[in-house]
């Protein structure tokens, strides 16, 4: 075991850099972590880019454990350290918050949102983070889809996969629209119009 977390962190930091420098000399392949962010459900899921071809790697759902909310954050920033851990991304993607109409629950998405982007940072990830409308239109081709039409797309465009839940599935949509965009802002998609 580490000595402190600083040292677990140089640690890790340092096994990631190695595994990044053995997948540059094999290609272009770039590994996401996609992130769906709940209190309650956090989905996740992990995605392969190697220039315009996606593999799935794998994906699931953090449930948070706890009686009071720090325990709860807690627990979700612990599920996400594991998961960076064991299947080392080369970058993260997030959903942005979106406000409905409850306010409370609006507050509590932005908390566990804020303890995943925490987590993502601390482990020294870049994160782009997308619009659910964004995600949708990438993944689907409307900005307004259904959690079905999401989860039967990414089936479609990751062959082989078969999400945990649509929590799992909303995650592994989110890494597929980081996979297209990449951190360029010059590759726009237009809603065709019949």
């Amino acid at each position: 075991m580490c000595e402190s977390n600083w040292t677990c962190s140089r640690f890790v930091l340092a096994v990631r850099k190695i595994i990044l420098n053995q997948r540059a000399g094999t290609g272009h392949i770039m590994r996401i972590l996609g992130i769906d962010p709940g209190l309650r459900n956090l989905g996740w899921g992990v995605i392969e880019s190697n220039g315009s071809r996606l593999s799935h790697v794998a994906n699931g759902v953090c449930t948070s454990d706890g009686d009071d909310l720090g325990e709860r954050l807690l627990s979700l920033h612990n599920q996400v350290t594991e998961i960076i851990e064991a299947y080392a991304p080369d970058q993260a993607a997030i959903e942005q918050t979106f406000v409905n109409k409850d306010g409370a629950g609006t507050l509590k998405l932005g908390q566990a949102r804020g303890v995943a982007l925490l987590t993502l940072a601390k482990a020294g990830l870049p994160v782009g983070e997308y619009a659910p409308n964004r995600v949708k239109k990438t993944v689907v081709g409307v900005g307004h889809a259904e959690k079905e039409q999401v989860m039967h797309m990414v089936k479609l465009q990751l062959p082989g996969c078969l999400p945990k839940n649509a929590d799992a599935a909303d995650a592994l949509a989110i890494a597929i629209c980081h996979a297209y965009y990449g951190g360029t802002q010059q590759k726009q998609l237009r809603e065709k119009r019949a």
